[in-house]
């Protein structure tokens, strides 16, 4: 082993000492000697609580033949602490030269740890500004998923998108990949001529002939929000700040779909203040994405799945357009807080539901959302640790806190307040929440310390009324948790007992049901139903057809625990062609706990190709495990 050998591995054995240490992989050139400055964040491997990462310039080109992106990203800096290095994130990058002030220097990639990747670090000087990074994208890039022409919508051109979050933007961009860590971004895309570029920027509305594309975004923002899509797209305005994009034959239907975005934005910013990011547009991808929407700043990426021609599942874009003010506004500090982003959006997603049609469709929203959070528990047990409202990710992928307990629990706690103080109070604190915390990142004990000061200041019976503790840092559902009016689910079980009673499903009084009335009931419906009356359901009101996503995969649920083997042929078909993980996880995992483990594994293996690696990395774990 010689002496350069005996260095790298000595540096890379005192940065990995808290951390668990996987794949080890050589480094490049030579390191810095330097020590490593503890992140409070431990999902990123970014000093950038040392000195000020200020910008990016990215330039890359997107190759749809070798799958790559390839380029090079700048970052501006300001070393004040007089920094020996900076260190960046990566995830399986080729790096290929580092240019410091134009000049070509040395730097060391670190060997690969579990879930985080590899540290790039570089030698800097105390007054350095321009850090140049050339680097290519590799096989296993988390965030990215390459479609050939045959699966997408139109058949006729690849696809590429991009799933930032949480810590996937790294395997992309050699970036600062934390939560906490906002930076502004200009970048230059080239891409096969005839397709559309876009990002979480300032976007173009045309296809660029040259198949050149130029982004701007000026709001600091963190590297989780950093987003790319290329395919064979078009842009259809709503009104003057709205619009959608989507592959032709999918545009004028989502258009449709969604033509009360402008309406939802102004509702939004009658509650809770100023819409701060210009325009607010949705590009509708194709069926692989493993989420219902991410909320990249400027462009909401979302599933086509809530495409059912009725407008009855939009409310999930409202998710993504709170988002604006919870998360991309005043955003969580670490993947612990999270939230701090989810809770509050699902809690305002709610109110905007309210505002837009009355409070018994919210109060249906509510108690769905319940319904989710109690399965959730369940299967994680009530005592977990992973039920707090403060998560402990140590060591852990921060995707393992994204579930039901931040989105819903810290929803209801929400709610709770606004029980508690009265909805006119509750609006102006948060109102004040925002504007306060714009564009900043926050933790759970400062937006608690928040709370205190300017809503609780010191009403001792209210907090006793809260129970903050118990909801924040305790398991489980809290016994004052709030429960929505019934009132609309009520007359769905009266309706459900009475078929269960024997009255024909012909004769079931069903008339105005929403999409969430039909999800309740079917719910609902036990385990033990005999195939003859899924059949009977099924005669009358088509569940195994429904173009309803949700109310789809709902049904292929129940029917795999009844053995409805009428509804096989459609399932194999729905998952052949979505990617949402929302849908997928259930359905394979109730393939499995049926007995038709072989069902699961050989559909699995057909579509695997079709998912996102981020689903694919949930259901390998369910499905491939021993």
């Amino acid at each position: 082993m010689n002496k350069m050998r005996l260095l790298v591995l000595v540096l890379g054995l005192h940065l990995l000492s808290c951390q668990e240490s996987t794949n080890e992989k050589n480094t490049n050139n030579s390191p810095s000697e330097t020590k490593e400055i503890p992140s409070k964040d431990l999902h990123t491997q970014c000093n950038a609580d040392s000195l000020s990462i200020r910008h990016l310039d990215l330039d890359i080109k997107v190759d749809f033949i070798s799958k790559k992106i390839s380029g090079n990203a700048t970052w501006t800096i300001q070393n004040e602490t007089h920094q020996k290095f900076i260190r960046l994130d990566t995830y399986d990058l080729t790096i290929d030269s580092v240019l410091v002030d134009g000049a070509k220097t040395s730097f060391v990639l670190y060997p690969m740890v579990h879930h985080l990747g590899q540290a790039l670090e570089i030698p800097i000087q105390k007054n350095t500004q321009q850090v140049k990074i050339v680097y290519s994208s590799g096989s296993n890039a988390r965030a990215l998923q390459w479609l050939t022409a045959q699966q997408t919508l139109g058949k006729k051109q690849p696809f590429l998108y991009t799933q930032s979050e949480s810590i996937y933007a790294r395997s992309w961009i050699p970036c600062p990949d934390g939560p906490g860590i906002r930076f502004t971004y200009n970048a230059r895309v080239q891409v096969p001529k005839g397709l559309l570029a876009l990002m979480s920027a300032e976007n173009p509305q045309q296809v660029s002939d040259s198949g050149i594309y130029h982004f701007k975004m000026d709001i600091p923002i963190p590297a989780y929000l950093m987003a790319l899509a290329v395919g064979d797209l078009r842009f259809k305005s709503v009104d003057a700040r709205t619009g959608v994009y989507a592959e032709p034959p999918m545009l004028d239907k989502a258009t449709l779909e969604l033509s009360d975005m402008g309406r939802m934005v102004n509702t939004a910013e009658s509650l809770y203040g100023p819409y701060r990011w210009g325009r607010y547009d949705v590009l509708v991808l194709p069926p692989g994405f493993p989420i219902g929407g991410m909320e990249n700043p400027k462009l909401t990426f979302a599933t086509p799945t809530i495409i059912a021609g009725d407008k009855s599942l939009v409310n999930l874009i409202a998710h993504e357009l709170a988002h604006n003010w919870s998360g991309n506004l005043v955003t969580n500090a670490t993947w612990n807080d999270f939230w701090l982003n989810e809770g509050f959006t699902v809690y305002f997603e709610r109110r905007i539901s309210e505002a837009m049609n009355d409070k018994g469709y919210a109060d249906m929203l509510w108690e769905l959302g319940y319904q989710d959070l109690v399965a959730t528990i369940d299967d994680l047990g009530k005592d977990n640790r992973n039920t707090w409202l403060k998560l402990d990710l140590t060591g852990r992928d921060p995707d393992d806190g994204l579930n039901d307990v931040a989105y819903e629990k810290g929803a209801l706690f929400l709610k709770l307040i606004e029980n508690n103080v009265g909805r006119a109070r509750m609006d102006t604190f948060l109102k004040n929440y925002f504007a306060a915390h714009a564009f900043k990142t926050i933790t759970t004990e400062t937006f608690l310390s928040y709370l205190q000061q300017n809503l609780i200041k010191g009403d001792a019976a209210l907090e006793k009324k809260l129970n903050i503790q118990a909801w924040v840092y305790g398991p489980g559902i809290p016994n004052n948790a709030p429960r929505a009016d019934m009132e609309r689910f009520n007359k769905v079980n009266t309706t459900l007992q009475s078929f269960l009673k024997g009255t024909s499903a012909q004769d079931l009084t069903t008339q105005g049901w929403t999409t969430h009335e039909w999800l309740h009931f079917l719910r609902q419906l036990p385990d033990s139903l005999s195939v003859s009356k899924m059949k009977e359901l099924d005669d009358n009101f088509h569940f195994t057809t429904s173009g309803n996503s949700e109310i789809g995969a709902q049904w292929f649920i129940q029917s795999l625990k009844t053995n409805y083997q009428t509804a096989y042929p459609k399932m194999d078909v729905f998952l052949s062609a979505v990617g949402r993980r929302k849908f997928l996880e259930p359905i394979y995992e109730t393939m499995i706990k049926t007995g038709k483990k072989e069902m699961a594994t050989a559909t699995y293996n057909k579509y695997k190709q079709n998912y996102h690696p981020l689903a694919q990395m949930t259901l390998d774990k369910l499905v491939l495990a021993k």
